[in-house]
């Protein structure tokens, strides 16, 4: 019954274990729908023939009343019953869209890229693709994605998933593939005279074929120099590709950050990034939120969107200066030592009081130049 549906719809098939959930709402609504047209449909006809001579009989007054009285009854049974099957198809809906932000534990995080036209993917093994994406089957798939020029959109029919990718921000959307094959990548969104050209395809491949497939890949690169060992007469070995991790590291420690922020708990200007990840963080206002690969990266785009409690909102925009692949490198790197060991979230350097010198010193006002010596004027 369910691919007779499908097929009568003309929707594509269903390759995700979110794909057949989607469609039976989809059934739902339509085919509640057409009943629903097809009732009223009915209810006119009848009403045009057994009524069509009413016209030419005075109705009595007690009649007229009473039908008045059914003729309301009816319409608010009809709006209660409208508006009651609209919290219901509501509620449905959100359910999906909960299961759908929130992605399972343990699921394989890809950081993906977009711009004027075209997919590129980042693995956490350091590899990395353009156009095409590879994922195991039977496993959740997270994409973090993020654009470098104008809006996008991310959208595979045959997983029933589709998130915008917007400049400057994170967005992610996961699912998990039920069986192995080929499946397009469109753009959703108008992004300019390419935008019917902005295709990719996802390959999902068994846990064995994924690994060999991975390890075909070549390596993301990164901005800055990679150390290789060095050369030997006769022999030639190739440096051995860094992990996403690994070019995090490097990044951050290129980028500044590990100025501002320690890897062994210590605390300091900043938050530690020692079981960070995945901790739920106090903010000024009293809110919370996890550290997650959304939070993780607005921070490092809007520090000033979400202040850590206890923390001064000293750190600049890292906006136009890193680039998606070194901004999941980063968060990847994070992501490895959310099991070091801590001391609190809450547990800063200690804010200035009035009297002490503050740990970041204010840039000084800059000079004006002296001015020039008048011509003719006395030595």
């Amino acid at each position: 019954m369910n691919d007779f549906l499908r097929r009568m719809l003309m929707l594509p098939e269903q390759s995700s274990t979110m794909a057949s959930e989607v469609d039976h709402l989809h059934y739902f609504i339509i085919g509640v729908t057409m009943a629903g047209a097809v009732a009223v449909a009915l209810a006119t006809l009848y009403f045009l023939v057994r009524y069509r001579e009413a016209a030419s009989r005075p109705a009595p007054r007690a009649s007229a009343a009473a039908g008045r009285r059914a003729a309301l009854s009816l319409e608010l049974s009809v709006v209660a019953g409208l508006l009651g099957l609209f919290v219901f198809w509501w509620v449905i809906g959100f359910r999906q869209y909960v299961r759908l932000e929130s992605p399972p534990d343990g699921s394989l995080t890809v950081y993906v890229t977009a711009k004027q036209w075209m997919w590129s993917f980042a693995y956490p093994g350091g590899g990395g693709s353009n156009g095409v994406l590879y994922v195991p089957v039977g496993r959740p798939v997270e994409l973090v994605m993020t654009s470098r020029d104008v809006i996008h959109s991310f959208y595979v029919p045959a997983f029933r998933v589709k998130q915008d990718v917007v400049p400057g921000r994170s967005t992610s959307v996961w699912f998990e593939v039920d069986h192995a094959g080929r499946h397009r990548i469109m753009c959703a969104e108008l992004c300019g005279v390419g935008h019917s050209t902005m295709r990719g395809e996802v390959v999902a491949l068994g846990p064995d074929d994924y690994e060999r497939a991975l390890e075909r890949l070549a390596p993301v690169r990164v901005a800055g120099p990679v150390y290789g060992a060095p050369a030997v007469v006769g022999e030639q070995d190739p440096p051995e590709p860094l992990s996403l991790a690994a070019m995090g590291q490097r990044v951050a420690a290129q980028s500044g950050c590990l100025r501002c922020h320690t890897v062994d708990g210590t605390p300091h200007i900043g938050p530690t990034w020692a079981g960070l990840y995945g901790a739920e963080i106090p903010l000024q206002g009293g809110q919370e939120v996890a550290a997650d690969e959304k939070y993780l990266t607005e921070s490092m785009m809007d520090p000033t969107a979400k202040v850590h409690l206890g923390f001064r909102p000293v750190m600049p925009s890292y906006q136009g200066l890193l680039g998606a692949v070194e901004i999941g490198a980063v968060v990847e790197y994070i992501r490895t030592l959310a099991d070091a060991p801590r001391r609190s979230l809450a547990e800063p350097l200690p804010l200035p009081v009035p009297g002490q010198v503050p740990l970041v010193q204010p840039l000084p006002p800059p000079r004006e130049p002296a001015p020039a010596p008048a011509p003719g004027g006395a030595r």
